[in-house]
């Protein structure tokens, strides 16, 4: 197929445009920058390793006039996978909602109808667990944060116009993505810290989570794809290690002590305060080996990425 690819840069973006290319997909992925603004090391690396293997188009933003134009000059398309969304203070209780809703969908109705006259049969929209009324979990699920909440209504907004014009709408529900290429977040500050010989805290071991490895979860939104523009499910929620972040860090520590020569010493805290739903996670459990995913060699990609880029 010929993919359009939005969110890229990103950290599963990067990723899930590896393995749409390994299976033998044209991509063609958009970067909301020119190429000699991606100054921060990290997302400079994820968008030269998605470069490697894509058609990248740069200073391109969803639904702007070079967004159009890429649509209209290098169709025909098989389908949209938008994956890009605003995440700007995205942990803030302040995120701007309707700031992210309108980048989110701008002049979707424009972008819609050229897919469709350049032959676009589907769009995959990506979600996040933490929207409203997704996955499995305590409170009614409701949002669990503004970005949570500018998630959801994208989504509403996504599917009433894609039916509309008579496209195909799909959803793929992200979990807790871990792995090579990450933001400095969990997975990178247990690593940190045991490296540096420290005894790591863990404060919120009482949250239930679902983390699943990011070549997993790139295999799963691949086979997804590749079914999309002939209908069929709408929706996957592909779930990873369902259990508490405590059992988690312990899982991480077991599997990385061994890898990285280090002791991974941890302390879980009595967890008394509690922000977001206790329990948050997805549903549908992955064939791992239809997919051909190899659990031993993603913990030895994790204890290869972050050796050599944390040192002692």
């Amino acid at each position: 197929m010929k993919i359009l690819f939005t969110g890229a840069s990103s950290f599963t973006g990067c990723w899930f445009v590896r393995e749409l290319a390994a299976a033998g997909h044209e991509v063609v992925a958009t970067f909301q920058r020119k190429l000699e603004d991606y100054s921060e090391p990290l997302r400079r690396e994820r968008v030269m390793w998605a470069s490697q293997v894509s058609r990248p188009v740069f200073n391109c933003s969803f639904g702007d006039d070079r967004f159009l134009e890429t649509i209209r000059q290098g169709g025909p398309w098989d389908i949209l996978c938008h994956h890009a969304a605003n995440v700007t203070d995205y942990k803030s209780p302040d995120f701007n909602v309707n700031v992210a809703i309108a980048a989110n969908s701008l002049n979707l109705t424009a972008v819609l109808r050229d897919l469709t006259e350049s032959g676009c049969r589907g769009v995959v929209l990506t979600g996040s667990f933490f929207e409203n009324d997704e996955g499995a979990g305590s409170q009614d699920l409701p949002a669990v944060s503004p970005y949570g909440l500018s998630k959801g209504l994208t989504a509403q907004i996504f599917r009433y116009y894609t039916s509309i014009m008579g496209l195909h709408f799909a959803k793929f529900v992200i979990p807790n993505p871990f792995g090579p290429h990450e933001e400095p977040r969990f997975t990178t500050y247990l690593i940190r810290n045991w490296k540096e010989g420290k005894n790591l805290v863990v404060s919120t071991p009482a949250y239930v989570r679902d983390n699943i490895h990011v070549t997993l979860l790139a295999k799963a939104y691949t086979a997804f794809v590749a079914t999309r523009p002939l209908g069929g499910a709408s929706k996957l929620n592909p779930s990873g290690y369902v259990e508490s972040q405590g059992a988690f860090a312990h899982r991480f520590a077991s599997e990385m002590r061994p890898r990285l020569g280090c002791e991974c010493p941890l302390t879980l805290k009595t967890q008394t305060e509690f922000s977001e739903p206790r329990v948050r996670l997805n549903t549908d459990v992955l064939d791992v080996s239809a997919l051909g995913w190899n659990e031993c060699l993603a913990w030895d990609q994790i204890a290869e990425f972050y050796g050599n880029k944390i040192g002692t």
